[in-house]
């Protein structure tokens, strides 16, 4: 288990630093980091499976610990897929939005009297500004998204934690003190998620009513 779960380490690092580079590639060649980052995380979530499998055969004295290992590693890619798809997202809206300025650009207009003339440009500001409402529309439903995804994901992992961490406590002793602070603390936790998704979904429903 310790040379794959090392292994498996090493490639989120990695995948990591890529994601640094996303920014920096030429529109030809972005796809392509994104193709090879995606075959990257699929390729540590099958790793992930196999690490679980082996870490419920570890001996008792170990298994917890090797759980905890796995789920660090699992939450950690969960978040850089998120990243990934998050900066997707922004890239197809981006290009979407040159494209149609490219084909406004690129219409002939004609008139044939005074009456029937086209104020150019301000037809043109107006698609600019319509254009970058839709955008930062975009970028705050992606992000938006982005952020419940992490939520959802921090959810779910504090609560497998939160009960290995209560079997590890009976496993060594500890007070039924401490087990009750240990309770008040993800109880606390998971009122400051629900209030942290409440209030983005109150400013996302601002933003677009302002926007819209």
């Amino acid at each position: 288990m310790e040379t794959l779960y090392h292994q498996t380490n090493k490639q989120i690092q990695e995948v990591q630093s890529m994601m640094g580079n996303l920014e920096k590639t030429d529109r030809q060649s972005v796809h392509l980091l994104e193709n090879e980052l995606q075959a990257r995380i699929d390729q540590i979530f099958n790793h992930l499976e196999r690490l679980e499998i082996l870490a419920s055969k570890e001996p008792p004295n170990r298994r917890q610990n090797a759980k905890l290992r796995v789920d660090q590693l699992k939450y950690d890619v969960q978040h850089l897929r998120t990243a990934l798809q998050n900066f997707q997202h922004r890239r197809y809206a981006r290009e979407a939005q040159e494209r149609e300025r490219e084909e406004l650009m690129s219409r002939t207009f004609t008139t044939n009297d005074a009456d029937t003339s086209i104020p150019i440009d301000e037809t043109l500001q107006f698609n600019s500004s319509l254009h970058n409402a839709h955008r930062g529309m975009d970028d705050l439903l992606g992000s938006g998204s982005s952020i419940l995804n992490g939520l959802r994901d921090q959810r779910s992992t504090l609560k497998g934690t939160h009960k290995k961490m209560l079997d590890v406590a009976n496993m060594l002793g500890l007070s039924n003190t401490v087990m009750r602070l240990i309770e008040r603390r993800a109880t606390q936790d998971k009122f400051i998620m629900i209030g942290g998704m409440l209030l983005t979904c109150v400013f996302m429903f601002l933003v677009i009513r302002y926007l819209g």
